[in-house]
């Protein structure tokens, strides 16, 4: 599937070195104040060439509005943006045509579709994941008009965790971490994994502010469902919790229980969800970043006639994912909590407040 939502729906198209990538967006509300630099400003947030700690892919990711905005502000119907590549370079790849890389999709796409675009990986690269980021800046738009937003930092990269959160500190470090100290520390170990041809893992988290309680759906289509589900969709992640998530695994029930009192819920251990509804507490999720899996190290493999083969893989490639996923993964949630708000404020419009 390339589409993703429900009532504010997302379709992103394009290959990695194609003539292009984007999104159409459907189901925005008419009236949402709406500029090309408001997408173009998460672009560079999620763009190669940004700092020396990713793929030095030089590409500008400038969008163009095609339709669905007049004067400034969504006008109800779909939302085509288009971004052109500009620096595909297919012939990097040339010789990786009848290989199958270790950790990517080059095999499961061969089985499933009998065909695989091995420029760049086609669908399967992360740059598929510029489509998403555009439709999370219009779905931002939208919570922001709803008095939410949505912030997300690099927790941890191989061994080296943040101890603190300062939000104000993410989009200051080429890691994105919300510690500044950590964050150079960080970047140091990223830096020994890529002169060693190799790549790092890490943790992301987000945080969902000023969600109203009761969004989402009990039994099937429960919010951290729904969220879990949106967050694993990006290719390199591998893992999803919410609150505490795997921690609760240790704890007693007197442990975990989220108290309440007169002004409301005193802990947030469940992260802001409870009965797959919100709670009204900020929402949190953290997502597990696989390393990056183009890495100059031999590696064994085969080639599509099953003979074994040893590679190295050149070219351009992130060291480490986890400052370019910080952008997808608030777009992402963006998607979810859109389609909550409009969800619910179908349901039981005096629960939600009218758009600022």
């Amino acid at each position: 599937m390339n589409t993703f939502g429900r009532l504010f729906r997302v379709t992103t198209f394009g290959e990695s070195h194609g003539p292009a990538v984007g999104a159409v967006i459907d189901g925005c509300p008419p009236g949402i104040p709406l500029e090309a630099e408001d997408v173009a400003r998460e672009l560079r947030r999620r763009r190669p060439g940004q700092s020396a700690l990713v793929t030095p892919r030089d590409e500008a990711d400038e969008p163009q509005i095609l339709s669905g905005v007049f004067e400034g502000a969504t006008t109800g119907t779909p939302i085509a943006v288009v971004v052109w590549n500009r620096e595909q370079r297919p012939q990097d790849y040339e010789a990786l045509k009848d290989v199958y890389r270790p950790g990517h999709a080059d095999y499961t796409y061969e089985r499933k579709y009998g065909v695989r675009d091995w420029r760049g990986s086609g669908r399967a690269s992360g740059r598929e994941t510029l489509g998403r980021v555009a439709g999370g800046a219009v779905a931002k738009k939208v919570l922001a008009a709803f008095g939410m937003r949505i912030e997300a930092a690099t927790v941890q990269v191989g061994e080296v965790a943040a101890r603190e959160w300062n939000a104000g500190e993410i989009e200051k470090n080429p890691v994105r971490s919300a510690d500044p100290a950590a964050a150079a520390a960080m970047a140091a170990a990223i830096e020994r994994a890529r002169a060693e041809k190799d790549s790092l893992g890490g943790i992301v988290e987000v945080r969902i502010i000023g969600a109203p309680a009761g969004l989402g759906d009990p039994v099937f289509d429960k919010l951290g469902a729904r969220l879990g589900a949106a967050l694993l969709s990006i290719g390199a992640v591998k893992g999803v919790e919410i609150g505490k998530g795997f921690a609760l695994a240790c704890m007693r029930g007197s442990e975990s229980n989220d108290p309440l009192g007169p002004e409301g819920f005193t802990r947030n251990f469940a992260g802001g969800v409870l009965g797959g509804i919100s709670t009204g507490c900020p929402i949190t999720a953290r997502i597990a970043v696989k390393p990056a899996s183009s890495i100059g190290t031999p590696q064994r493999t085969v080639d599509r006639g099953g003979a074994p083969r040893e590679i190295s893989i050149g070219g351009r490639h992130d060291p480490c994912i986890c400052p370019r996923i910080v952008p997808v993964a608030e777009a992402m949630a963006a998607l979810v909590m859109v389609d909550a708000v409009l969800g619910q404020r179908a349901l039981r419009p005096e629960t939600i407040p009218p758009l600022g």
